[in-house]
């Protein structure tokens, strides 16, 4: 197949080396420029884009779903895909898709150190012996991890997983979401207040966008209360982040550990001075074999319908 052959993808987002290539075989590739520009970009080439790959957390909006009248394919590289207007791409069809499960051990992982992290202060441990402070006594106590109470909101493959790691520190799993599952050995909250007051640690893993918005807000870390623990994982949107500032600011709740932010990479500076906070860059699954397996899968979808397969993993 000669390059003049090979079908258009719009690219918004970059993918690690050995997917990219995969990409460029199959797929003329054109990385999309800043959401401010991506509009002029797209206008005069619109109508050969057949096919687009997106970041799970933004880039496609229903004005640029709309702006290609030949879209087949919206591939998001990421589990979540609350920055696709999943509703434009439905009007037309469009199938969308994800790249669930390859990433489902590292996000658990992740969350596991976050929560040791923030119990136990290892961050603040390190700095302790950093800063020469152990010449002068001991790093205060911290807290237990083992034998304590989790509470998952958002039981999906991730929650599950993550749900195999706890029950690995001898902790007892409830969970909150929009419907009990069967066949699940958890303990359900019908709302997140319940569950709060219940846990000694909240982990957030719901998928983001309006219907989860602000979920975890003032009254959810109230029930959390001055012993509990907050570890966001899911999306900066779930959490109202002025409300857990002042939460932590007042010592309302014992700490938090966050991999994601409202406004990322804009993370307010008030968090810097905090001690009883964990903060992590978004790295939920960013190890190079997770990032190559879904970088693998979100290709795989873009391929199967260049030829006129069904997507492998379509959320719409």
């Amino acid at each position: 197949m000669t390059a003049s052959a090979k079908p258009d993808c719009l690219a918004l987002c970059a993918l690690p080396a050995t997917c990219w290539s995969r990409l460029e075989e199959r797929f003329t590739v054109h990385m999309g420029p800043a959401a401010a520009e991506r509009m002029a970009f797209v206008r005069p080439m619109a109508e050969r884009f057949r096919f687009a790959l997106a970041s799970g957390g933004g880039g496609m909006s229903g004005e640029l779903i709309r702006a290609l009248p030949n879209l087949e394919i919206v591939s998001c590289f990421g589990v979540g895909y609350d920055g696709v207007d999943v509703a434009a791409a439905n009007e037309r069809k469009i199938p969308v898709t994800n790249t669930p499960d390859v990433l489902n051990d590292c996000v658990a992982d992740t969350t596991m150190g976050l929560v040791l992290g923030i119990m136990r202060k290892l961050p603040q441990a390190d700095r302790f012996v950093r800063e020469g402070r152990w010449l002068q006594g001991a790093q205060p106590l911290t807290t237990s991890v083992h034998h304590k109470k989790m509470g998952i909101v958002g039981l999906g493959r991730i929650g599950k997983t993550i749900a195999k790691r706890a029950l690995g520190f001898d902790m007892q799993v409830a969970y909150f979401g929009r419907n009990r599952q069967p066949n699940v050995p958890f303990d359900y909250h019908a709302n997140v207040e319940s569950l709060a007051a219940w846990c000694d640690v909240l982990v957030v893993i719901t998928p983001g966008g309006a219907e989860t918005r602000n979920l975890i807000d003032a009254k959810v870390l109230k029930a959390l209360g001055p012993k509990g623990y907050l570890v966001n994982v899911a999306r900066g949107s779930v959490v109202d982040e002025p409300a857990l500032l002042e939460a932590l600011k007042a010592k309302a709740i014992a700490g938090a550990g966050l991999d994601v932010f409202a406004d990322e990479p804009r993370v307010p500076t008030e968090f810097f001075g905090l001690d009883n906070v964990v903060l992590a860059p978004h790295v939920g699954s960013a190890t190079v074999e997770t990032r190559k397996a879904m970088g693998d899968l979100a290709v795989d979808n873009l391929i199967a319908v260049l030829e006129g397969r069904a997507p492998l993993t379509r959320v719409n």
